[in-house]
């Protein structure tokens, strides 16, 4: 690869599953030390044994990102094994399925809790730090569906809807700091979180997956290489005059069909 993030140490959070672990994997080929964040630690560590196999650096950290305490041991733990965060990806995140009548108390609020509470508490740890260092990237997990509506979906709307408009406010805020926080919107993608959604939301799993591909201009479902090459550019110095953007890698779901 090119060495694009040579010497970057790069926080990815929910990185033991799809795009998480895609951009893991991308970013320490492309020369970072990745440190792999999420709630399921066996997932973490297969990232990370799939990463060192290749011959790249990362470790593993446990983290329940709604948990502030667990948030603050993730950064301060990075900081201490690598003394500095250049990039940090908001990746996890969980889904809602359901109107907004239809959506239970508890479901709206795991799913802003984790979505957004958890974008919230990791980066508001890990920022004092790039701020130290007068640099970094954020890059905080949207969805093209803050943009357009879609049927059933009224808590993961609302939470990605809001992590899109705390992207363009945390970017005036740290733009003084040279830290850049941009927010990737991607469409459908291929990804065990799909495949929940699938199997929540329709009685046959292939009629909705066909369903699905009807609203794809390509017809096709993107996959999780798709988003974690939209993240390295963001990770990287080629990006150094995006700020406050949202970057859609969505098959063209907005055009329609």
């Amino acid at each position: 690869m090119s060495g694009r993030l040579d010497g970057k140490v790069c926080v990815i959070t929910g990185a033991g599953s799809g795009i998480g672990r895609a951009s893991a994997l991308l970013f320490a080929r492309e020369g970072a030390c990745v440190v792999v964040a999420d709630v399921d630690r066996t997932g973490a560590d297969e990232t990370v044994m799939k990463i060192r196999a290749a011959g790249g650096e990362a470790n593993a950290l446990t983290a329940d990102v709604a948990d502030p305490a667990a948030a603050q041991r993730l950064a301060d733990e990075t900081m201490k094994a690598e003394g500095r965060i250049d990039v940090l990806f908001n990746n996890a995140g969980v889904s809602g399925v359901g109107t907004a009548h239809e959506t239970s108390v508890e479901l709206w609020d795991k799913v802003m809790s984790v979505n957004v509470r958890g974008v919230f508490l990791v980066s508001k740890f890990v920022v004092p730090y790039m701020i130290e260092k007068k640099k970094g990237s954020i890059i905080n997990m949207s969805s093209t569906i803050a943009e357009i509506g879609l049927a059933q979906r009224a808590s993961y709307a609302a939470s990605k809807g809001a992590i899109l408009a705390l992207t363009r406010a945390m970017q005036v805020d740290y733009a003084p700091f040279g830290i850049r926080v941009n927010a990737l919107l991607p469409g459908t993608i291929h990804t065990p979180f799909v495949e929940k959604y699938l199997r929540e939301s329709y009685p046959n799993r292939e009629d909705g997956l066909n369903a699905i591909r009807k609203r794809q201009l390509t017809s096709e479902l993107g996959k999780p290489e798709d988003v974690a090459s939209a993240a390295l550019f963001l990770a990287s110095d080629e990006s150094s005059f995006v700020m406050g953007s949202g970057l859609f890698v969505d098959g063209g779901v907005r055009g329609g069909k």
